[in-house]
């Protein structure tokens, strides 16, 4: 992954982009303002969050072509060539790979009683007592997303999470256990070098190592994990049972769950366990396996959800409809306008203000690109912003070459942080609302976006104080 990685950035348009006249840019700016306006007004306009999108992907790319701003011409690749749509390659595959695969390999998974037997194992264990549930799975989805991908762990615990509060009969709390949970991906894909793509690619040209990222970032994901939880609890008014009565009541009705309800075949069960650990293994080392490091995660995530479909391969087509193709189109949309935005010079443009802000200095400085970096983040993929900041920060004299650079643990914290911002900021979060949404659960943009600023704008005071002061 990080050969592929480098090789993109060896290959991006940064300098290119700068030949584009600066109107071209603004125009291409409104544009991309436009679409998170449009965004925003999501349900006003009664249209899929896909059509949407699919519509400024559509207007952008033809605004685009008709001002000679796309490359165009024959894909290279493997030594050969290949006449693609120009809009088929700026699709990241391999995220639309994770989900699709993930989502399907959950969905079978499930049918074999393991996550209902989690669920009600880890039910059990609070004793029934929602604040003590809430802090379980907010422990779990941190620790699912550092070895996971956050996209995964997502759908993983969010799945936990419906069956766990459907038990107790509080169906009413799982809004504000999955915007937890959404928040806390992010916070979990900050913990090592491998837990996100912005991670690998500022930490690869920093050169800080595997080991120095988790000890730099692990005392403020502990910290931001406790802070989110406690938000989160005061926020959705989830309460630690008060009376002996209460918890004893609580108590009684746990006691009587059956974990192996759900359970049709014990061999099913301990084959989706087995393959569910097996998952979770290879999902965390892909970056280091054989074969696999190069095949990428979407390799991984399709192929464990073929091998569990191959239990119900007369009626594969079911699980097939059960996949949320309106959020597959919708990332696949959402890419090729980015990309287009990169060929118009809008996220060069970004960029470059950026880059004027590192010569205030560490302390301001810093400060400013994280805050700026987060903003950018919450509106725009975090992938390609983190490749433009990288390059600029590896160019600069004096922090390029020195991993101990508070500039660039800025630009991670930012990137990361950022995606808390909006439901769009980051994949996780935008697989948070769609299982919101998935159980009859109102949420609109929005609406997402006034409840996740204050622990967002906590998250991230948190991270500029830490930055600051201990990195």
């Amino acid at each position: 992954m990080t050969t592929l990685l480098a090789s993109s950035l060896e290959g991006a348009s940064i300098e290119g982009a700068s030949d584009v006249p600066l109107g071209t840019t603004l125009l291409f700016l409104g544009i991309l303002v436009l679409m998170i306006a449009a965004l925003a007004l999501e349900e006003k306009l009664h249209a899929k969050k896909s059509v949407i999108v699919g519509v400024f992907a559509v207007i952008a790319l033809l605004i685009g072509d008709a001002m000679h701003l796309l490359p165009l011409g024959a894909v290279k690749f493997g030594g050969h060539e290949f006449n693609l749509p120009i809009y088929i390659p700026p699709i990241d595959w391999n995220v639309i790979a994770i989900i699709l695969g993930s989502s399907v390999f959950v969905d079978v998974t499930s049918r074999s009683g393991l996550f209902t037997w989690i669920a009600i194992k880890l039910t059990k264990t609070s004793g029934g007592d929602p604040l003590k549930l809430l802090a379980f799975y907010g422990v779990m989805t941190v620790v699912f997303s550092a070895v996971l991908n956050n996209v995964t762990a997502m759908i993983i615990v969010g799945s936990l999470t419906a069956v766990s509060l459907d038990k107790l009969g509080r169906n009413e709390k799982l809004l504000g256990f999955l915007v937890v949970e959404g928040l806390l991906t992010n916070i979990g894909g900050l913990l090592t070098l491998i837990s996100s793509v912005p991670n690998i690619i500022v930490g690869t040209a920093a050169g800080i190592s595997f080991v120095e990222f988790f000890l730099v970032a692990s005392p403020f994901v502990v910290v931001a994990t406790i802070a989110t939880i406690w938000l989160g609890a005061k926020r959705f008014e989830i309460q630690k049972l008060a009376t002996e009565e209460a918890r004893a009541e609580a108590q009684e009705q746990v006691s009587g769950f059956d974990e192996t309800d759900g359970i049709e075949s014990n061999f099913f069960f301990w084959f989706g366990a087995t393959m569910l650990a097996c998952f979770i293994g290879v999902i965390a080392t892909a970056s280091i396996l054989p074969w696999i490091k190069d095949l990428g995660m979407g390799y991984v995530a399709l192929s464990f959800g073929l091998i569990m479909l191959l239990r119900y391969k007369a009626v594969a087509d079911k699980f097939y409809q059960a996949v949320d193709w309106d959020l597959l189109a919708f990332f696949a949309a959402l890419f090729v306008v980015i990309w287009v935005m990169e060929e118009a010079n809008v996220l060069g443009l970004i960029g470059q203000g950026l880059a004027g802000i590192i010569g205030l200095g560490e302390t301001t400085g810093g400060g400013l690109i994280l805050a700026t970096s987060a903003v950018a983040s919450s509106v725009t993929d975090n992938i390609p912003l983190a490749a433009m900041l990288g390059k600029i920060l590896a160019g600069d004299p004096e922090i390029g070459g020195n991993p101990e650079s508070p500039f660039w643990w800025s630009v991670i914290f930012g990137a990361n942080l950022g995606g808390n911002l909006t439901p769009i900021g980051s994949a996780s979060t935008l697989v948070a609302v769609t299982i919101i949404h998935k159980h009859g659960l109102k949420l609109s943009f929005a609406g997402f976006v006034k409840i996740a600023l204050p622990f967002a704008l906590v998250h991230l005071v948190l991270a500029t104080a830490y930055v600051l002061l201990f990195v």
